[in-house]
């Protein structure tokens, strides 16, 4: 899976944005874009759910939970879950 940046994320967003708001509805011809909104509003949802995720697991981290444990709740492994968020923990 490859994973965007936030910052590649929201400049897709931007684009698409300027895309849209240069549409002339009177000219355009659009068929169906609810999909596309779909999209933006999952790509939207899974940024922020990341975002709290990585906050949960350092608060945890903080209050002395082992990778251990906070691998068992993630139902992954210890070097898997101290992989994905150690470095984030020290930014």
């Amino acid at each position: 899976m490859m994973r965007h940046s936030d910052s590649e994320i929201e400049q897709a967003a931007d684009r698409f944005d300027r895309l849209a708001d240069n549409l002339d509805p009177d000219t355009a011809i659009v068929e169906y874009t609810s999909d596309l909104r779909e999209v933006a509003t999952a790509a939207d949802t899974v940024r922020t759910d990341e975002a709290r995720l990585t906050e949960s697991v350092h608060v945890a981290r903080a209050r002395g939970r082992s990778w251990n444990e906070i691998a068992a709740a993630l139902g992954t492994s210890r070097q898997a879950a101290r992989q994905r968020f150690a470095d984030k923990q020290q930014a």
